[in-house]
């Protein structure tokens, strides 16, 4: 459509030239040609800047390379650090994009929200924070190396024991959001959430179009019916402006603060920003600092052809919540029913993972995803520096791949360093590494397809050699739960689509 509009420019402006007078003509045809000229250029620039992936449709698809993590041999560096991690976003994108017929982009995949997105089996702890499990086994891609699972379960606080909730939802309302009725999904998907909440929550609603304006100020659940007439009244306006939608959403979480109780803006867009400060760098600077105040920022995404998964994610991460990805009525469930209380309430802020491995056990060592989290080794036990934020029975999965010296007994130990949101002290807890025999437990297989699934994707290096067939095989053989064997037929989709 671009190269349609230029040829255009340049007839219509060649035609204006030829209508122009004899003595002006010449001079008139060559400034056209000079002007459609330099229109196709830029029209050309633009067009290999916002390069659809792989040649499909969707264009402006905003995404950041992170790079694969290597082999690391303990001769050199005998630790591993980074921010725990429990995003999901990446998982439901690729889900979009192959329910639409097309593969993601390489930079769209980050394996390790893959991995956290199916739910663990391990049991939260009763007493402590945090539960550590490790186990692993043979690797089913890689003869001779083994598999490790490093699980790390949060623990539970039931409903009726959360804290207060004071949400304010900043929706964009801009007229990407009439594509695809993207408004309308995120509409139920907030009705959703609203049926969830206890009568002592409170909702308050900024939108954002060319502008920012309050729709309703903080209302009890008590009065739902007001609050859901609010959310029902939305509809696409104008540009994105959406550091103004932002600034009034906190300054109203600001003014409503309310201590001891969930305080969190909720920001529901594509994360397209044209108008005001539109680069992340730019939005994030007073995020940070409110989230030191205890008002958090969670981002929910949606749409494709014109989305922002780099601002999205970063936008949470700075803001101390969690980013997800909405492509269906079916994820907004997830997320705002079964795992709401997980979703609104954080047990532990800053955490990060260190794993120590013996190099007189252990040659060598690879974190499969996790690139964008990654921490110096010596910041681990520096508290001044970012982590990630867990909330209420969520659990952290890391998975390595490694190859041992000896047997799998003792080789290691890991680490998790986090600021307990009850106690608000620094605590640090340890485990030491090792498993049983050689078989992955059947879970752990399945989490092994899923890795592998997202390393082909990612065209990884370390996966040059894998196949989509063999990741069916394990994942068809381990296979359990309903989203379990969803999964399946996304393999099944990608590999029909590869042909």
């Amino acid at each position: 459509m671009r190269m349609f509009g230029v040829v255009l420019l340049g007839i219509l402006l060649l035609f204006t030239a030829a209508c122009g007078g004899n003595d002006q003509a010449a001079s008139r045809t060559s400034e056209a040609n000079d002007s459609a000229a330099k229109t196709e250029e830029m029209a050309m620039e633009a067009k290999s800047d916002a390069a659809p992936p792989n040649g499909v449709a969707f264009d402006n698809m905003v995404f950041e390379e992170y790079g694969t993590n290597p082999f690391v041999s303990t001769e050199d560096d005998t630790l591993s650090t980074f921010a725990m991690d429990v995003d999901t976003g990446s998982y439901s994108v690729m889900r979009n994009y192959i329910k639409r017929g097309e593969l993601p982009p390489d930079e769209a995949v980050r394996a390790e929200e893959f991995v956290n997105y199916f739910k663990s089996n391990v049991p939260s702890p009763k007493d402590d924070t945090f539960a550590i499990h490790v186990d692993g086994g043979e690797s089913p891609f890689g003869e001779g190396y083994h598999l490790l699972r490093i699980n790390i379960k949060g623990k539970e606080i039931e409903a009726q024991d959360r804290k207060n909730a004071n949400l304010v939802f900043v929706i964009d309302v801009s007229g990407s959001m009439d594509r695809e009725n993207r408004l309308e999904l995120v509409k139920k998907s907030l009705k959703v959430l609203v049926e969830e909440l206890e009568p002592q929550d409170r909702v308050g609603i900024v939108v954002y179009g060319s502008t920012g304006r309050v729709v309703l100020k903080p209302t009890s659940i008590d009065e739902k019916d007001q609050i859901i007439e609010a959310i029902e009244a939305l509809h696409p306006e104008g540009s994105t402006n959406a550091e103004e939608g932002l600034t009034l959403g906190y300054e109203m979480a600001r003014e409503y603060f309310e201590e001891g109780a969930i305080n969190r803006v909720i920001l529901a867009s594509d994360g397209v920003a044209n108008v005001g400060k539109t680069g992340h760098e730019q939005i994030l600077k007073k995020i940070k600092d409110y989230a030191r105040k205890d008002i958090t920022l969670s981002t929910f995404g949606f749409g494709m052809g014109n989305y922002n998964d780099v601002l999205m994610e970063q936008l949470a991460n700075d803001g101390d919540g969690n980013y997800a990805y909405i492509d269906s009525f079916s994820e907004a469930r997830r997320i705002f029913m079964e795992e709401l209380t997980g979703t609104l309430q954080t047990i532990a802020k800053d955490a990060k993972i260190q794993v120590e491995f013996d190099p007189a056990k252990v040659d060598r060592y690879r974190l499969i995803g996790y690139e964008n989290r990654d921490v110096r080794d010596e910041d681990f036990r520096n508290d001044s520096v970012d982590g990630g934020e867990v909330g209420a029975g969520h659990s952290v999965t890391a998975l390595y791949e490694i190859k041992l010296k000896e047997d799998a007994n003792n080789f290691g130990e890991v680490r998790i360093r986090y600021l307990d949101e009850e106690t608000q002290e620094i605590e640090e807890v340890k485990k030491g590494l090792s498993f049983e025999g050689e078989r992955l437990p059947e879970d752990l297989m399945f989490l092994a397809a899923v890795a592998e699934f997202a390393e082909i994707l990612r065209e990884s290096y370390w996966a040059k050699e894998g196949s989509l067939e063999s990741v069916l095989e394990l994942a068809q053989e381990s296979a359990q739960t309903e989203e379990q064997y969803a999964f399946i037929e996304l393999v099944k989709d990608a590999m029909a689509l590869r042909k």
